[in-house]
């Protein structure tokens, strides 16, 4: 589970160009729940990210991962089980490195276990299993370079990478926005395959608003560093992106006449 406990951040206090980044979020993930979270630029999604996975560190509040407080835990600690996607396929992976590499220092970065015994047969067996899912061939590209790779191809890898080992948390960066939308697509559905067979707590940020419609168990829209509207349950099976416009108009008129 994820919960975030009035999480506040400033940039440039004091001066001319503060900005209040996050403003005593809150926010409450279950065990194997699929939050979908949107909002405009500057509403403090990337924030968030950053303070979850410890890029960012947070003026005050906390942030717990399975009712353990990460709060002052550095990246690398936090990186054991938490697992995060980039928008930027270029992120997230070793360039230099092989697929199969790759695969493998993803996989000892939730263990203890060492490099000693390296790529076994058992171990490239199972990368081809894992990787053929996705149908675009990486299977048989084990000892290929990341960096020879399309974009497209480093991201759905990036996505195996990062749910193999089973994180507490899994976070997605606006994973499918740089992808055409046939990798795009491919993306996602290996993304939904793997947190429902693997029930893994997952956040992902996204400005597609079809997506946020057609995926996830909760909507959570993000404005000026708080969350301004939750959608779940009924209510979010039956939610159009229309309606998302709609909520996202409301909540920005009332904010305005408040002001």
């Amino acid at each position: 589970m994820l919960e975030i406990r009035s999480a506040q951040k400033t940039f440039y206090r004091g001066q001319a160009d503060e900005k209040i980044a996050l403003d005593g979020l809150n926010l409450k993930l279950a065990s194997g729940e699929f939050g979908v979270v949107i909002g405009s630029n500057g509403a403090g999604k990337s924030s968030m990210l950053n303070a979850i996975s410890g890029a960012l560190s947070l003026d005050s509040g906390q942030i717990l991962v399975n009712g353990n407080d990460v709060s002052g835990m550095p990246v690398h600690k936090r990186a054991v089980r938490l697992a995060r996607v980039f928008q930027d396929p270029m992120k997230g992976t070793a360039a230099s490195m092989t697929v199969a590499e790759n695969m493998l220092l993803a996989e000892l970065r939730s263990t203890t276990r060492t490099l000693r015994r390296g790529l076994t047969a058992a171990r490239l067996a199972t990368y081809r299993e894992r990787l053929s899912i996705l149908g675009l061939g990486l299977e048989n590209r084990l000892d290929t370079r990341v960096e020879l790779l399309s974009g497209g191809q480093r991201q759905s890898l990036s996505l195996i990478m990062a749910v193999g080992g089973s994180p507490d948390l899994l976070l997605l960066d606006e994973h499918t926005a740089a992808l055409d939308p046939r990798t795009a697509d491919i993306v996602m559905d290996a993304t939904v395959r793997a947190v429902d067979a693997l029930k893994l707590t997952t956040l992902m940020v996204t400005h597609n608003m079809q997506h946020a419609v057609d995926f996830g168990h909760r909507v959570i829209m993000l404005d000026a560093g708080r969350v301004r509207l939750e959608i779940a349950g009924e209510e979010k099976a039956k939610v159009t992106v229309p309606d998302l416009i709609g909520h996202f108009a409301v909540k920005t008129d009332r904010m305005l006449l408040a002001s």
